[in-house]
């Protein structure tokens, strides 16, 4: 096997959520640029359309889209039903779908911001991961990268409901590499800081953004395209004995 097809994801279907932007979108693209087939998934048909019709500009061909909310049970059971009846199989799953409906002190957090930031991050994840092993991974094998933060390894001011699913997708990605590994490798991205529209709050503050970047060894913050790079890996040949790992992505430090 040669350096380069190690990399190689031609034949290969993979979905991913959360793609109509921002780091999803960016994922969605580089799996296609390995030469996958990538479905992109996300709440709203007209800007998936659109990230799909971008991807295919570039590569021919390579992208669809299909709308579901990540945290309803009946659209990711269609998501999950549509794309198996046109591909036959699901070979990569990136579960990046995720919402933040509160920042604040987690002790004034009510409970449907709660329930609401659990139901996309965490539990529509397990579900949806739970659909695609049963309809095409527990038979053809795969892999899945769940898309954390590092707020789930480290408590940080403001996002304490966030940070704690994002704590649970890193348990729930350990547990299933150990329970699945032998067919599924399942592993987990830890971004830091990243400039999407989703975390503007954060860096489109300027007191927020310039204590990062000044406690960054890197003295900046990350683009959706260096997430991008380690999913590659991740589901790629070349990562063919890495299972159950967070990778941190965040240039060393420096968090909000």
């Amino acid at each position: 096997m040669t350096a380069g097809s190690r990399f190689d994801l031609s034949g290969r279907i993979a979905l991913v959520t959360g793609a109509s932007r921002g780091i999803g979108s960016a994922i969605a693209e580089a799996l296609a640029e390995q030469g996958a087939k990538v479905v992109l998934s996300s709440r709203k048909q007209e800007g998936l359309d659109v990230e799909a019709a971008r991807i295919n500009d570039r590569f021919p061909g390579k992208a669809e889209a299909i709308a579901a909310h990540a945290g309803r049970q009946e659209d990711l059971e269609r998501l999950v039903t549509t794309v198996m009846d046109r591909h036959r199989r699901i070979d990569i799953l990136v579960n990046n779908a995720a919402n933040n409906p509160y920042f604040g002190p987690l002790m004034d957090a009510e409970m449907p911001a709660w329930d609401k930031t659990f139901e996309v991050n965490l539990r529509g994840l397990f579900y949806l991961t739970k659909l695609v092993y049963h309809a095409s991974m527990e038979k053809n094998g795969g892999a899945i990268v769940n898309i954390s933060s590092v707020g789930g390894l480290r408590p940080g001011f403001g996002l304490g409901v966030y940070n704690i699913t994002k704590a649970g997708v890193i348990m729930l990605t350990r547990q299933l590499a150990k329970e699945i590994g032998g067919k599924v490798r399942v592993n987990a991205i830890a971004p830091g800081l990243i400039k999407t529209r989703f975390a503007e709050a954060l860096w489109g503050n300027e007191e927020i953004l310039k204590r990062v970047v000044e406690s960054n060894p890197m003295g900046r913050i990350g683009s959706p395209e260096e997430i991008a790079g380690a999913v590659v890996f991740l589901v790629s040949d070349a990562a063919g004995y890495v299972n159950g790992e967070v990778i941190v992505i965040d240039g060393g430090g420096g968090e909000p």
